[in-house]
């Protein structure tokens, strides 16, 4: 089934394209004129949602979030090229290989390792290498680049977290994806604690946020980097404190789509 062949309920496009027009005020209002990247996650939904978004917003949303990386393969095969796809979940070393061959995957949000980062620094290398230029017949399919990297921190210092400990560990992390040639440092994202969360608002600065902040000056400061880096922080519970507090990019997935199912009920297409 390709994306011309899958249907979408208008219904339900409907509803997606307003809840996402009310995130994306939301986001303006407190941005400051700033430009935010609003990342819809979608994991555990159809790619008939994803489909519906695409088509439907105006403008067109085409970044989308998914956790699991069997999930992301699986949609990013179903649907147009033209989507620019993040892994935000949590990564693991065996799912890097597969990861990397995928032409439109963006961002890879959760780099906590250096093994990762080297994991996936040598298969991009490998796919790029071998990937042929895009068919006539597909001139919009953007040809596969560098993977972005947001290195993730563990901003709260939770055991349950995953993300490389605020100092030297994220100077050391973020150093070894600037030196790797396939991959782009674009920033740092944290997963803050569920209490700050709940507490945050446009006006009360979130803990983790501002540890964030912190830890981007303080590479930007030890690679020498003239250029930005960005901070990906802000979900559905927090997300206008934290672009109130600078964040580049949120992560928004429950505010658009609803309650997600269980994952032994979730469809990858209806």
């Amino acid at each position: 089934m390709t994306d011309t062949e899958m249907k979408v309920d208008p219904q339900r496009a409907a509803a997606l394209v307003s809840q996402i027009k009310t995130v994306r005020e939301r986001i303006a209002a407190v941005a400051n004129g700033r430009d935010v990247r609003l990342v819809a996650v979608s994991k555990l939904k159809p790619a008939n949602d994803i489909l519906a978004l695409v088509q439907q917003a105006s403008p067109p949303q085409l970044h989308f979030g998914e956790n699991y990386a069997q999930e992301l393969s699986q949609k990013a095969e179903l649907l147009p090229r033209s989507i620019y796809w993040h892994m935000i979940g949590g990564l693991q070393s065996g799912h890097c290989k597969n990861l990397a061959k995928i032409p439109n995957l963006w961002c890879v949000s959760s780099v906590d390792t250096e093994k990762k980062a080297q994991l996936l620094d040598k298969y991009r290398g490998d796919f790029l290498s071998s990937f042929s230029s895009p068919s006539p017949s597909s001139p919009s399919s953007p040809a596969p680049a560098k993977l972005n990297i947001h290195v993730q921190v563990n901003t709260s210092g939770e055991s349950s977290k995953s993300g490389s400990a605020p100092g030297n560990a994220t100077v050391a992390l973020c150093r070894a994806v600037e030196a790797a040639p396939n991959l782009h440092l674009l920033g740092l994202m944290t997963i803050g604690a569920i209490a700050r969360s709940v507490a945050t608002t446009p006006e009360n600065e979130n803990e983790d946020f501002l540890c964030l902040r912190e830890q981007r000056d303080l590479v930007r400061r030890e690679l020498g980097l003239e250029r930005e880096l960005e901070l990906s922080m802000g979900m559905s519970e927090d997300f206008e404190g934290a672009v109130a507090m600078g964040s580049s990019e949120v992560r928004v997935g429950s505010t658009i789509f609803g309650a997600r199912p269980q994952k032994s009920e979730a469809k990858i297409r209806e």
